[in-house]
């Protein structure tokens, strides 16, 4: 007995698809025909007969076991022969150029940034509970972002996500399904179209499916496991079997988009055909549907590739996201119709904006690649030809080779009170900042340091402009706010404005820039010059217990006196803290000093730099400083320079994979007390604060400090008074404001 409904084939085109083959494609709907799609024209009543068998199936058809006995199979099959024959088992539904013009159509689309993760570092009894959470945030997004896109600018999505426990089950959000202690009975998400103002899910109108298992590849290294594959089609039959049966004028057609994702990768299943060819069997409907599978379903499967990356957020721009943006634009299209904006038409910008993009930052294009425009020197003829010699610095020097200074060279700054001259020294470079040691004309006793900033038109092409900016007018602004809290250990400005360049200036105004290509570009001059501790440690090893306690109790001073005024510094690392000879402490006396305020926190808004090394748990979570973010960067810093390994991390999971490991093996502490239990006593302290909104007591590590560095025969004394037990055990006995007691008997 056949029953169904027949349906006419969507339009399709021709090209290469992922899997590299060149075939017709039957991905359903081409981005440039979608006009050719009508939301009703699609759809044929079945007969009274045909609807009461289907009707029977979809009472019986609830149990994917005994389909997945009959399936599985049949799938380990395609896929061994396929793999001994090194082709893929089932053809992509998706083509490259596809998949290319979507991302271009894309790419000045910003989706929403999800801070609900599928994937926690850290054992969770709740890991079920953020998986469900980042796949409804996941799915909201996408539709979000593709609707408005493409369909309407304004106004609400006539979509929304709702989640089931198994094929024909009630529909569930996922905060009920929690507080009715069914979210582990869930299997994936649905993306469910509105039926007017009502929002009530049901399996006839679900556009698109989500399955979510916790490993979908299973071992298999062509795509998705046997029991994965079966399941999701499974739950496309059921969803075929529910549009069939509707008595709503749907218009999903005979094929359906499954996405089939875990907590790291995913994938698309297109899963179609011709119910009209099922032969019904009522003493075995399992066995029927499988042998239609096998002999008439149409099946498509993309690659199965990276979704979310690996700190556990979505990456938009990667093929295996846009494998399922695309599923889901088609989707959309299948019971929405035609967008107003096709993919074709936005995709035919991306070679303005990448033209533009040139013109910005003053790229031309010749045979050879692409090379930077020169403009000659006013002293040099047009017709002179410039031999460029190689240039063996980072690329920020090379951005800034029209702005570069010797030593010997003068420089002219002007600030609000009138004119400073300095003579550069020498040339100080350590990161991504670029920076001068000079004298002031006035006083040439001291030594200063120059910073140089971008200039304000070179701003937006690109990162290393953006962080002179940040080592500049944003340093600026924070020092001049410290100005108020004198203090020996933080940085002090001397000087800030604009260089002066030779030859008349042409500016309009006072806060103006002519065309000159120094004009307008801002200099700060502070106070002290040091050298950083990553070149003293690349030259002479780990440091000894006193100096490693002098640059715990100094840089704890510093960050007091900035937390005084509620300033964060936020980019604790070893080339960010300078090592100063200090002539007025007395002989062989030195000092150390927080350096590079420009990425420090006053705002709960301002984001800190992100160090894979030196950065707080916090600050790599979640983009933000808590109370105590700057002591726990000062704690790897301590465990670097007391000889602690520091790997090289690749990613931000890597990274705090480390911490873990390291907090939780007490490997910091361990290090740490090779060289003064006040120091491992004080990572303690620290690691109990970490991810607390508790802040740091900074007065009483100061006095335990001073007194075991400045303590002089004082601590010999008591050293006495307490026997065999050292001033450094005794405050690692304490551990919290305890042992300010102890140390002060």
């Amino acid at each position: 007995m056949e029953m169904g409904f027949h349906q006419r084939d969507l339009d399709s085109i021709e090209g290469q698809s992922l899997d590299g083959s060149f075939r017709r494609s039957r991905s359903g709907i081409s981005p440039d025909r979608l006009s050719g799609v009508s939301t009703s024209s699609n759809y044929i009543h079945t007969s009274r007969r045909v609807f009461k068998g289907l009707k029977e199936y979809s009472k019986k058809l609830i149990d994917i076991e005994p389909f997945s006995h009959g399936i599985e199979d049949w799938i380990l099959e395609k896929t061994s022969t396929s793999s001994a024959e090194r082709m893929l088992p089932f053809k992509s539904p998706f083509l490259i150029d596809e998949v290319r013009k979507l991302d271009y159509a894309l790419e000045g689309v910003l989706f929403q940034q999800l801070f609900r993760m599928p994937y926690s570092l850290y054992a969770s009894n709740d890991l079920k509970e953020d998986e469900y959470l980042a796949l409804e945030d996941f799915l909201r997004a996408t539709v979000d972002g593709l609707w408005h896109t493409f369909w309407q600018q304004d106004g609400p999505v006539p979509f929304f996500v709702s989640c089931p426990r198994h094929p024909g089950s009630k529909f569930y959000t996922v905060e009920r399904a929690i507080m009715r202690g069914r979210l582990g009975q869930l299997s994936g998400a649905a993306l469910v179209c509105k039926t007017g103002s009502e929002s009530h899910a049901r399996w006839d109108q679900v556009v698109e499916f989500a399955l979510f298992k916790h490993d979908i590849a299973g071992g298999n290294e062509i795509g998705f496991s046997a029991a994965t594959l079966s399941e999701a089609l499974f739950y496309g039959f059921h969803l075929l079997l529910a549009r069939s049966l509707s008595k709503y004028n749907t218009a999903g057609g005979d094929s359906v988009n499954l996405l089939v994702l875990d907590s790291k990768f995913g994938g698309v299943i297109k899963f179609g055909g011709d119910l009209s060819k099922l032969e019904y069997n009522s003493n075995d409907p399992y066995h029927s549907v499988v042998e239609w599978v096998k002999l008439h379903a149409d099946i498509s499967i993309s690659p199965v590739d990276r979704i979310w990356n690996k700190l556990g957020n979505a990456n938009w721009g990667d093929l295996g996201t846009l494998q399922l943006l695309l599923a889901t634009y088609y989707s959309i299209a299948q019971w929405k119709g035609p967008p107003k904006k096709s993919i074709s038409a936005l995709a035919a910008d991306h070679s303005l904006r990448l033209q533009r993009r040139r013109i910005e930052c003053r790229f031309n294009e010749n045979d050879n690649g692409l090379l930077p425009l020169l403009k000659a020197s006013q002293s040099q003829r047009q017709e002179e030809i410039v031999e460029l010699e190689p240039e063996e610095d980072s690329s920020f020097r090379k951005q800034l080779s029209n702005l570069k200074f010797n030593p010997g060279d003068m420089m002219v700054l002007e600030d609000q009170l009138g004119q400073q001259g300095f003579q550069i020294q020498d040339t100080l470079l350590g990161g991504n900042c670029l920076s001068y040691s000079a004298v002031s004309l006035e006083d040439t006793s001291e030594l200063l340091t120059v910073y140089i900033g971008s200039h304000p038109s070179r701003l937006e092409p690109s990162w290393e402009d953006m962080s002179l900016w940040y080592q500049v007018q944003r340093q600026t602004k924070v020092l001049n706010i410290l100005k108020g809290i004198p203090s020996k250990f933080l940085p002090e400005i001397v000087a800030s404005g604009r260089i002066l360049h030779s030859g008349p200036c042409k500016k309009q105004s006072p806060g103006g820039r002519c065309d000159h290509p120094w004009c307008g570009t801002p200099i700060l001059v502070t106070r002290p010059v040091g050298e950083p501790l990553s070149a003293i440690i690349s030259r002479s090893g780990p440091f000894s217990p006193e100096d490693a306690l002098r640059c715990c109790r100094d840089c704890l001073s510093a960050l007091r006196s900035a937390s005084m005024a509620n300033i964060q510094h936020g980019d604790i690392c070893p080339e960010n803290i300078i090592r100063v000879i200090d002539t007025h402490l007395g002989r062989n006396r030195v000092m150390y000093v927080p350096i590079s305020w420009g990425r420090a926190v006053l705002e709960d808004r301002d984001s800190p730099a992100v160090n894979l090394q030196f950065s707080s748990t916090h600050a790599l979570q979640q983009g933000k400083l808590y109370p105590a973010s700057d002591a726990e960067s000062l704690v790897y810093l301590l465990y670097f320079i007391c000889g602690g390994s520091m790997q090289q991390q690749d990613s931000i999971e890597s990274a705090l994979q480390w911490r873990e490991k390291c907090w939780a093996r007490r490997l910091i502490q361990q290090q740490l007390g090779e060289v003064s239990a006040l120091l491992k006593a004080f990572a303690d302290y620290v690691d109990s604060l970490c991810g607390t909104p508790y802040p740091v007591d900074y007065d009483i590590w100061l006095k335990r400090l001073n007194r075991v560095i400045d303590g002089s025969t004082d601590r010999g004394k008591l050293a006495e008074v307490v026997a065999t037990m050292r001033v450094e055990d005794v405050a690692e006995s304490s551990g919290t404001s305890g042992a300010g007691t102890s140390l002060s008997c």
